[in-house]
């Protein structure tokens, strides 16, 4: 199960409205900062196929200017 944190930026003035955006969509919590235009996104998918369509929602919304991957985990990377 993937588990992925970002950094998401909105483009000038968007950000509530990314954040909106942001929180109707399925595998994903968003959490905003309070004194910054940024916005901590965390993702939770069930397959890689989950997660490319989360990926390309994400990338679909118009007020996001750019995201970054800050950390990843997928616990079939742990089990040996």
């Amino acid at each position: 199960m993937p588990v992925k944190s970002y950094l998401v930026f909105p483009h000038k003035g968007k950000k509530e409205q990314l954040t909106q955006s942001l929180a109707k969509l399925q595998w994903c919590d968003v959490l905003p900062a309070e004194n910054k235009d940024v916005l901590v996104l965390v993702t939770e998918t069930n397959s890689e196929q989950e997660e490319e369509s989360c990926l390309d929602n994400i990338k679909s919304i118009p007020e996001l200017d750019h995201f970054t991957l800050v950390s990843g985990f997928d616990e079939k990377m742990t089990k040996n």
